[in-house]
């Protein structure tokens, strides 16, 4: 059983959120906990600048809302959004290591014919991780 079990969820891509926490439930100790992450990257200032001026609070917020509502109702499940430069998936393994997670949940998208590859944050996770990987589809 484990301690501590982190998924990681894309906004854009919430598909397997419900599916990923039924199964850190079965996987997790009895005082073990569950982390939802959504890791978003820095908005260049070059580009920044043409939006609206509280655009980057309110995507974070909607990012945590749509998280919110996903666990609305499980017990043992916290969320977090982390505002990170790199890509999501070196992000995604420094969260990992330093709160000491002993398992990954990570969604992999079906990229069409290439149904035998995993997506580039999944793949990268299941590479560089230094805990165990559970990939789902």
């Amino acid at each position: 059983m484990y301690k501590h079990i982190l998924i990681p969820v894309a906004p854009s891509h919430p598909a397997n959120t419900q599916e990923a926490i039924k199964l850190a439930q079965l996987l997790k100790a009895d005082d073990g906990k569950i982390t939802l992450i959504s890791a978003m990257s820095h908005i260049p200032a070059s580009v920044a600048q043409y939006l609206p001026a509280d655009q980057i609070e309110r995507t974070w917020s909607e990012a945590k809302t749509a998280l919110l509502e996903e666990v609305e109702g499980v017990s043992d499940v916290e969320v977090q959004i982390i505002n990170e430069d790199g890509s999501a998936g070196s992000t995604i393994i420094e969260y990992a290591n330093k709160h000491e997670s002993d398992l990954i949940i990570i969604a992999s998208h079906r990229p069409g014919l290439q149904d035998y590859f995993l997506g580039s944050t999944a793949a990268r996770v299941v590479r560089h991780a230094s805990c165990a990987v559970h990939v789902i589809r």
